[in-house]
């Protein structure tokens, strides 16, 4: 099919002309009746549209080709098959009044509540009407629910706000608008169906691994998938302030995944997870990531890069470090493409903790980390709260708190603390240094019932700051003490003397003591004459103690003579015992007559008349009693 275009202009009507060929036999059927309009008031440019043709057929006139636009026109279409010709209805029309916008393009849209904000292209600068379709996603073949309202507008954008949702649901949205300035405004075409997704409220739940190397810290990220979020979005505020390895325009990061690692050097970084989708951003999970402890640093020995121009791939971070808060305030980034002005814009006395980063392997790793100082000066303030507490005779604990590092105003290398009597102008000062991050010190070797003068200083590289004062009176020694004391020695002494008899008797009554014999002085005896050597043992008395069966009976004579026998025998025992020793120790002949014969003829004469009575009787000799207490073991006979 062909179609041509013709134009005539006659007696201020402007015709419309569409020439269609169609095949033959085919019959000539009427065009519908065209559309003349300008996109906007102000374009010089008009169209038409035929909507019966066999596909949309649009045709642009200029102004210049219709002359006169401001006058009413009958405007129509003809179509002519061979011979045969027919003609759409003929319409009068201004067209200079005639207005319709494209179909809404590149349309956004945000939820404010319970309330869908919509966005799109404006075709003009001023309002416009609009017409809206609503209807739920999960609800396809429910009716549309219509809206029309006006639209706000800036210089490039329509602003719509539609009340009333629900912002957890999502819907479908087709919008068309028309002009209002025109007189003869036309709707515009109908947007493709749009899908609003339900808000994003809740920030995402991320998890964070941290692990050091080498000047380096390697972040992994882990969160769990948003219900709604069709992508996460990451950046970091080190990426924004330039301080990245990547190219600036890859951040912020935006990936489909659950999961990212990413490489941060040793200053104090935050990280910003939220997830996204066509309605917007979630609240962002924000994650802080402190600088590496400032504890123990030194002073910075090296700092050219703050006066010369840096490399590329080599950043500056300057923190100025703020009381009471371990984040760094009011920081100064610099780059390669950092001015003079910029490198030089810090503040005297200011301390600030100083970081140089490399970019080795597109990780950013620190290479340097100290403490900076502009310009350096004494402290302008003492040592706070400095106090003495748990005074003794001999010493005292003393504590203080920290200069703040605004009276600081430079590097503080240690404190002076120094003690001096009361007693006389003349007592020297001693003086201690003490490392500055000590807060509590025990001063001793002190003197009793004295009064100190104790001051504490804070010194930097320039000179001492202002002092802190504080007075120590040290008790005087108490008499009580001494008394005390006294009590207590011989407290002691009382319990380890009563322990050390207990612990005798103890032993006493579980092991007893064994009797040691009593061994009378040997006196070495040279006798005079062989015969006192072959001398046998003498006995000088026995006694014969008769034991009777039950029931035999004693002869009363028998048991008074063996009583008083053994009376006798008590008493004269130990006389007579010395006597012979001395007798036989002068060597008297009156010995003789106890010969061992005598003594064995004796007992048995005294043992043949005992039996004679007894003779079924078991006869034991029960004891022999020798001189110097000798006594044999117990000897039983049958007889």
């Amino acid at each position: 099919m062909e179609t041509l275009k013709h134009w005539s202009l006659h007696e201020c009507i402007v015709v419309c002309l569409l020439f269609t060929t169609v095949g033959k036999g085919s019959a000539c059927e009427a065009p519908s009746s065209p559309e003349c309009f300008r996109r906007t008031a102000e374009s010089p440019e008009y169209s038409h549209r035929n909507k019966n043709a066999p596909k949309e057929t649009w045709i642009i006139i200029t102004k210049d080709e219709l002359g006169i636009v401001e006058e009413e026109y009958d405007i129509w279409v003809e179509a002519r098959i061979g011979n045969s010709s027919c003609a759409s209805t003929k319409r009068p029309v201004v067209l200079s009044h005639t207005v319709k916008y494209e179909a809404p393009k590149h349309i956004s849209m945000s939820w404010l509540q319970n309330n869908l904000s919509l966005n799109w292209t404006a075709s003009e600068k001023h309002p416009a009407a609009a017409e809206i379709l609503l209807r739920r996603d999960a609800h396809r073949t429910d009716s549309w629910k219509h809206i029309t309202t006006n639209t706000t507008s800036d210089t490039s954008m329509h602003h719509v706000l539609v009340e009333n949702l629900l912002k957890d649901t999502v819907y479908q949205v087709k919008i068309r608008h028309r002009s209002t300035k025109a007189l003869n405004p036309l709707w515009s075409d109908w947007s493709p169906v749009v899908i609003v997704p339900a808000e994003l409220e809740q920030k995402p739940e991320v998890t964070m691994n941290i692990t050091l190397s080498n000047g380096t810290r390697k972040v992994a990220l882990t969160w769990k998938k948003m219900p709604h979020a069709a992508t996460y979005s990451l950046n970091d505020t080190q990426s924004s302030n330039g301080c990245t390895c990547k190219k600036i325009r890859d951040y912020p990061i935006n990936t489909t995944e659950t999961t990212y690692t990413t490489f941060v050097s040793y200053s104090a970084v935050k990280i910003f997870v939220n997830g996204r989708n066509a309605a917007g951003s979630s609240p962002p999970a924000i994650l802080q990531i402190p600088a590496v402890p400032a504890a123990g640093l030194k002073i910075c020995d090296n700092t050219s890069d703050l006066h010369e121009r840096l490399k590329k791939k080599t950043y500056v971070e300057l923190y100025e470090l703020q009381d009471g808060d371990s984040r760094p305030e009011n920081v100064t980034h610099l780059t390669a493409k950092s001015t003079k002005k910029e490198r030089m814009d810090m503040k005297d006395y200011v301390r600030y903790l100083y970081f140089k980063h490399k970019c080795v392997g597109r990780k950013l790793q620190t290479v340097t980390m100290c403490i900076y100082y502009q310009k350096e000066d004494a402290p302008q303030r003492e040592p706070q709260n400095f106090t003495a507490f748990s005074e003794t005779h001999t010493s005292s604990n003393l504590s203080w708190k920290a200069i703040p590092s605004a009276d600081q105003r430079g590097f503080l290398t240690h404190y002076s603390l120094c003690s001096v009597k009361d007693s006389s102008q003349d007592e020297r000062k001693e003086c201690h240094k003490i490392s500055a991050s000590v807060m509590k010190y025990r001063l001793g070797n002190l003197t009793q019932g004295t009064k100190y003068h104790v001051s504490l200083v804070g010194v930097t590289r320039v000179g001492e700051g202002p002092e802190a004062t504080v007075t120590i009176n040290t008790p005087p020694e108490k008499p009580v003490n001494v008394l005390w004391s006294l009590c207590l020695l011989i407290l002691f002494f009382l319990l380890t003397t009563l322990c050390t008899c207990i612990l005798k008797r103890i032993k006493e009554n579980i092991f007893p003591a064994v009797p040691t014999p009593v061994i009378p002085d040997f006196i070495p005896f040279q006798p005079e004459s062989q015969d006192f050597l072959e001398r046998k043992e003498e006995v000088d008395e026995m006694t014969l103690l008769q034991l009777h069966p039950e029931g035999k009976s004693v002869p009363e004579d028998a048991e008074e003579s063996a009583v008083l026998a053994g009376e006798w025998e008590e008493d004269t025992d130990e006389d007579e015992d010395n006597e012979r020793w001395d007798s036989r120790m002068s060597g008297e002949s009156s010995d003789e007559g106890l010969s061992p014969g005598s003594t064995g003829e004796a007992l048995r004469s005294s043992r043949e008349g005992e039996i004679t009575d007894v003779e079924q009787l078991d006869n034991e000799i029960a004891m022999l009693i020798y001189k110097k207490g000798l006594v044999f073991h117990v000897k039983r006979d049958s007889l």
